[in-house]
């Protein structure tokens, strides 16, 4: 298959409770605290411990003095204000790896968490019982029935951060690597996180509450001016595409796209080559697509280098597992500024072209060696390095998108693809938020893009705007299926990217396409979730309209194999 790429219970008491010396089981005096019934998490306050690692096996506790803690060269600040901590870092000689806050709390065990994901879903969100050992990077949600609280670190942390929730209290990993290895602060004090906290009230409907959250942690987005929607060659193509197949799809989507709309894009993705026979000039296409009255858009990876590439530019091969072959290229080294120069000159080479969009692909694969669904508590292997050893892995991808956006300047849209939602906020407008669906197997449609959606919507128009990924109309995938897609993305009004076979794309087709883009660029309210604790892929739809069900499971049901 081509792929790029629990709840119910009463609620007890916070994090409060330690911070008073209260016993965990002395609930009654608790209570008489924080006020009875409170299932909301103090974590604005000085944490209980902070413990340093130069390596997982090299773990330094630290001693609190105030909002301090130290030992040898490490001192870690947790500067608490009303309605944010901020948390600081430095070292003079140490190589630092991570640092882990605790706060001690007594946590309801019948609480159920939502946590996010590093870079794109898997079709794994989900409300879940508290599960000690699971990672939820970035943020993290709980619900006791009645309320929704939410907590997690601002956006454009120079840390890669990640949660969790236990029984006994609540964990924040600040992942400080260079590469898989300890950065070298060298006395510089780092900006670290900005943790963040949010208070649900009782009956808040549990989207708005987290879409509140997600305004919080990132209060400057960048968002497109208007919708975004057209067609993007993916799916229907998967690389073997050309430039009369993109000119006929653009033909078709402005065909259908309603009168006085925002223009559509007609993306094209991986596999076109600059003066090759599939595209001899992209300039050529780019200025052709603009006169079918289509903005054109084109996809990039753009740490890759082309084998040849000096040596001393690349990343090294040590940050890949040895079992991965497939996509493992060759990538330039951010942090060196030589390479750093031939892959801003790639970005100029697109806008010179005039493009309007650019996708940018393969970026966190390409420089930290794993997928998501690989990382876990660790986003890079142990055991490599950059060549500048002085910045965080975050700090690195942070350059690498203001570098690309500044390259690229403010008129050209981004589309980050395979990379770090939380990073990207304020930086790149629209964010692919899962892994691939599919113009061949529908289940991958099914989990990947329904499970992103429904779980991440909150991020829509608070981070970015979001992209649940493409609907394919091909022959492999049965309409029916595809048609349902076609419709709750359009009504969602996140972007809405089609990718056809032209030779499938009848009368009936053309309605429902139609259809959708009248929708996905009207005024209509969006559809949202009518129950998302109980369904990875909820089947009924808030719309404006009323409910609306979906059947993505048919009569088959879905398949239990891997995808």
């Amino acid at each position: 298959m081509i792929s790029r790429r629990s709840f119910l219970g009463q609620t007890l008491v916070t994090g409060a409770v330690a911070a008073t010396g209260v016993a965990s089981g002395s609930a009654s005096i608790a209570d008489d605290r924080i006020g009875r019934g409170s299932s909301f998490l103090d974590l604005l306050r000085t944490p209980d411990a902070v413990t340093a690692f130069s390596g997982l096996d090299n773990r330094l506790p630290l001693d609190r003095t105030g909002d301090r803690f130290a030992a040898r060269d490490v001192i870690v600040t947790v500067a608490v204000r009303a309605t944010e901590s901020s948390v600081r870092l430095a070292a003079s000689t140490t190589p630092l790896t991570h640092v882990r806050l605790r706060w001690l709390a007594s946590v309801d065990p019948m609480l159920i968490c939502l946590g996010d994901h590093w870079e794109r879903s898997y079709g794994d969100l989900a409300w879940r019982g508290i599960t000690p050992e699971r990672v939820m990077p970035w943020y993290f949600a709980t619900h006791d029935a009645e309320q929704l609280h939410a907590y997690g670190v601002k956006a454009g942390a120079a840390a890669l951060c990640f949660w969790q929730i236990d029984p006994e209290g609540i964990s924040l990993w600040l992942d400080v690597s260079n590469g898989g290895e300890g950065v070298l602060l060298s006395g510089r004090q780092l900006d670290a996180a900005t943790i963040l906290t949010r208070r649900g009230a009782p009956g808040e409907p549990p989207l708005a509450a987290l879409r509140s959250f997600c305004r919080q942690m990132s209060p400057s987005p960048r968002l497109p001016q208007g919708p975004v929607y057209g067609v993007n060659d993916w799916y229907c193509a998967y690389g073997d595409n050309n430039q009369k197949m993109l000119l006929d799809m653009a033909g078709l989507v402005v065909d259908l796209a309603p009168s006085g709309a925002v223009k559509p894009y007609a993306v094209v993705d991986m596999g076109w080559k600059e003066g090759s026979a599939a595209f001899p000039s992209m300039a050529g296409f780019a200025a052709q697509v603009k006169q079918r009255g289509v903005r054109p858009g084109i996809w990039i990876r753009p740490l890759e280098a082309l084998p040849g590439a000096d040596s001393k530019l690349l990343l090294p091969e040590s940050r890949f597992s040895q079992r991965k072959e497939r996509y493992r290229e060759l990538a330039f080294d951010p942090t060196i500024p030589e390479a750093m120069a031939q892959v801003t000159q790639k970005m100029k080479y697109l806008a010179d072209w005039g493009f309007e969009l650019v996708k940018h692909d393969f970026s966190t694969y390409d420089l930290l060696g794993q997928w998501g669904f690989e990382m876990g508590a660790q986003p890079t292997l142990p055991g490599w390095h950059l060549n500048d050893r002085t910045r965080t892995n975050a700090e690195v991808i942070l350059d690498l998108y203001k570098s690309l956006r500044a390259t690229l300047g403010e008129k050209i849209q981004i589309l980050g693809c395979n990379t770090i939602g939380h990073l990207g906020s304020g930086i790149f407008e629209l964010q692919r938020t899962g892994d691939d669906t599919s113009g061949k197997l529908w289940e991958r449609t099914r989990r990947m893009g329904v499970n992103t959606l429904a779980y991440r919507l909150p991020q829509h128009g608070t981070f970015f705007h979001l992209d649940a990924d493409c609907v394919s109309i091909t022959k492999a995938v049965p309409w029916q299926m595809n048609r349902q897609w076609l419709d709750l993305v359009a009504r969602s009004k996140t972007t809405l990217f089609v990718s056809p076979e032209m030779d499938q794309v009848g009368a009936e087709q053309r309605a429902a396409l139609r259809e959708a883009f009248v929708m996905a660029t009207s005024n209509a309210a969006a559809a949202e979730p009518a129950d998302f604790f109980h369904d990875t892929t909820p089947e009924d739809w808030k719309t404006e309209s009323g409910i609306k069900h979906y059947q993505w499971c048919g009569a088959e049901g879905a398949s239990p194999f891997a995808i």
